[in-house]
């Protein structure tokens, strides 16, 4: 058995890696699970992916009544970096979904549901990113797509993202719903070089004001 001392260190403790949205509290750590709700969660999903890598996979059943235009996409990233999966039911969905985050391959792996999934799926996907991290050549990021409020067990974060267009450009209004480790939180975000970035600068008073 080992003795305490064995067990502490004085090393400093190296954060996770993570995903951000040019705004240090806009990040979302990788080989962890993440919802995105709100109606315009599939763009959140395509402006996350932008940052961590291709290749993508995309995973939907034929119960989605939408689809993925290409030239929408290509404002984030090129459509050529995302694999679509069509699988015949949401159970079918989690279950690709977490073998692609056990394989470690993609560093983005998205889960497109019509409805909020159970603590137990929630909890196997997290197990089988991390094994995902340690197995294959990246440190996956699974998001959940889930309509509405979202509302799915066990996640890491969840964020909603909607339309705030005006008159004088595009704008989205992203919402910090639930953390483990900080409050909720709203940013308006609007199209950079860099993709989705918060239109005042980080932690500005202006942006915390939203």
């Amino acid at each position: 058995m080992q003795t305490a001392s064995a067990l502490l260190s004085r090393r400093p403790h190296t954060p996770a890696p993570f995903v951000s949205l040019g705004d240090a509290d806009i990040t979302l750590t990788l080989g962890r699970v993440h919802e995105l709700c709100g109606s315009a969660r599939r763009t959140l999903a395509l402006a996350l992916a932008a940052q961590v890598g291709a290749p993508v996979i995309w995973i939907t059943t034929p119960k989605s009544s939408e689809t993925l235009n290409p030239d929408g996409m290509s404002a984030l990233i090129s459509p050529k970096d995302v694999l679509f999966v069509r699988a015949d039911r949401e159970s079918s969905l989690l279950w690709a979904m977490e073998e692609a985050l056990r394989a470690g391959c993609a560093p983005v792996v998205i889960g497109d549901l019509g409805a909020a999934p159970a603590m137990t799926p929630v909890r196997r996907l997290h197990l089988a990113a991390e094994t995902g991290c340690g197995m294959g050549q990246c440190r996956p990021l699974a998001l959940l797509l889930t309509p509405d409020n979202g509302g799915a067990p066990g996640i890491e974060t969840r964020w909603s993202l909607q339309p705030a267009h005006t008159a004088d450009g595009d704008q989205w209004r992203l919402e910090r719903l639930r953390a483990r480790m900080a409050p909720p939180r709203t940013w308006l975000l609007e199209y950079r070089d860099s993709g989705l970035a918060p239109s005042h600068p980080p932690n500005s008073a202006a942006a915390s004001a939203v």
